[in-house]
């Protein structure tokens, strides 16, 4: 049933070693008027009076400036002594429902992390940094208006789809895709560690829209040592995550090799400290940063010891699904944590498998433990999941705009937080519009959700549709 509502206003000892034939990129008055003299006492009376209110609005200003500066203060304070619950270590119990304040301004920071990479993405056909990031690494934040953010830019990071389909220039090479940053000194007591934080962007480009097309399932093999054949994901994904320019004399690493490379470097640099990996996208960028999380996990580049590992974190906006139960499985026992932030009426969120996904399967077995025997084949979410409603007749786009995720996220009232039910007509709405969206997909005219809503102003955000759910 759907109705519309007005909501109220209330320590690494090992390293990475890559080929050397591996380049990485890198405010008069007119006169006076002479008054009775008591009119000048009533006038002195009143200047008192009104000196003495401007003393009190005085102070009330600065209590009011002292009290947020001391809950702001407060909440620095825990999130130093709670980062590691903040970050999922008991997969983020007690915290999603009701959403904990900290959570929320944890999840908006990691987001503002990642608006940063379409703010910097350089999209002017005319600019010789097309499809690049506009600037440099040391001035990127500022740019952008992070500079305070305490985090300085290591690397940018660059993927190559292996896709034969032209693309503006002419040509599929590697585009810019994100970058890692570490948390400086000063941050590092306010945060109660040293955090390197990995972003991605989107889907902007012709073959990376294929990539989200390409919905077969095909094993992830990260771990020479050991395939694990079991364990498998989007091969869109994957060719996006794991293809190089190796036929090119000067062309770049995969992004997988960029990214192993920071890490493995930033982690054997920090060593000894108290360090977390927190990787933050949106839409396809959130199934990169998942794939990198259970890359770096199956190889432990995150064991510090036998007993000790260094906290993966994943916060996923508006992402799909990437591989299925097996990957599930071994993301969950590598520990990595996954928080899916997602608007129930975002279709990217249910694909790839629109329909052949193990939710469904799970419902057609009565929602208890059974799945089927091809449901190894199925897709299946990784995570926690944190939900969202919203939906805006004018601006259907927005359903799947970072800007309007982050701006629900920043009003609180606007905040649905809903358990995962069961509704086969919403399901069946679903489905026609997935497949309605798919087909403009292969057309490639889908316009681009996070650069066409974030321009237009929310405040007509506040009409909500909302689909009831049951349990």
């Amino acid at each position: 049933m759907a109705s519309m509502f007005q909501m109220q206003n209330t320590n690494m000892n090992q390293h990475v070693t890559f080929p050397k034939n591996i380049r990485p990129r890198s405010s008069d008055s007119f006169g006076q008027v002479c008054l009775p003299k008591r009119t000048e006492t009533a006038a002195g009376q009143q200047t008192i009076v009104a000196a003495v209110a401007t003393v009190e609005v005085a102070a009330t200003t600065s209590t009011r400036a002292n009290t947020k500066t001391t809950a702001s203060t407060r909440i620095t304070s825990n999130l130093a002594n709670q980062w590691r619950e903040i970050q999922g270590s008991n997969n983020w119990e007690n915290l999603v429902e009701p959403l904990h304040p900290l959570l929320r301004q944890e999840i908006i920071r990691y987001g503002d992390f990642v608006t940063a990479c379409y703010k910097a993405f350089d999209l002017d056909p005319n600019s010789k940094r097309y499809l690049n990031c506009k600037y440099g690494k040391k001035n990127m934040f500022r740019e952008v208006g992070l500079e305070s953010c305490g985090y300085e830019v290591t690397k940018y990071i660059y993927a190559t789809p292996d896709i034969n389909i032209p693309i503006q220039n002419g040509e599929s090479c590697g585009r810019w895709m994100g970058y890692v940053a570490v948390s400086s000194d000063d941050a590092v007591k306010r945060l109660g560690r040293r955090d390197i934080v990995i972003t991605f962007r989107g889907t902007v480009t012709n073959p990376e829209w294929v990539a989200n097309l390409m919905s077969s399932l095909t094993p992830a093999r990260l771990d020479p040592h050991n395939p694990r054949d079991d364990v498998k994901v989007e091969s869109g994904f994957l060719s996006l995550y794991t293809s190089d320019e190796s036929e090119s004399k000067f062309g770049l690493g995969s992004c997988r090799e960029q990214l192993l490379s920071e890490v493995s470097r930033l982690l054997n640099k920090y060593k000894g400290e108290e360090l977390s990996i927190t990787l933050a996208g949106h839409s396809m960028g959130s199934s990169l940063a998942l794939l990198l999380g259970y890359d770096i996990a199956e190889l432990g580049l995150n064991r510090e010891n036998s007993r000790r590992k260094i906290p993966i974190t994943v916060f996923s906006f508006g992402g799909p699904r990437v591989g299925n139960s097996g990957f599930k499985q071994r993301c969950e026992e590598l520990g990595v944590k996954v928080l899916r932030i997602v608007n129930v009426n975002d279709p990217i969120t249910k694909m790839p498998g629109v329909v052949f996904n193990l939710e469904n399967f799970r419902v057609l077995g009565g929602g208890g433990s059974f799945e089927f025997p091809w449901s190894c084949s199925c897709y299946t979410h990784v995570g926690v999941e944190l939900v969202l409603d919203f939906f805006n007749m004018q601006n259907p786009s927005c359903v799947h705009d970072l800007g309007t995720y982050l701006s629900l996220l920043k009003c609180p009232n606007r905040v649905q937080i809903q358990k995962e039910g069961v509704d086969l007509m919403n399901r069946a709405k679903e489905l026609l519009l997935n497949l309605n969206v798919s087909a403009q997909n292969f057309n490639m005219q889908v316009p681009i959700p996070w650069r066409s809503a974030s321009a237009r102003s929310t405040s007509n955000m506040v009409k909500l549709q909302v689909q009831s759910q049951r349990t």
